[in-house]
């Protein structure tokens, strides 16, 4: 029971970094201005995309540790 509350725990920056993830493509993806992109859209996207890999790299690390022991 207490290895179930440890493994939530550790992927609470997974699902932090994925929800922001998730709202600043949606906000991207919503702008008309989306086909056009400028420069602060483009670091909007590079920022998304650093989020994705921010939670993409703790769930590895998660997955990796729970068949580890």
């Amino acid at each position: 029971m207490k290895g179930d509350m440890d493994n939530r725990r550790k992927l609470i920056p997974f699902w932090v970094t994925l929800m922001f993830g998730l709202m600043s493509l949606f906000s991207m993806i919503s702008k008309p201005s989306f086909a056009t992109i400028r420069r602060p859209d483009a670091v909007q996207l590079i920022g998304t995309g650093m989020c994705f890999g921010v939670a993409l790299a703790t769930l590895v690390v998660f997955l990796r540790g729970r068949h580890s022991t």
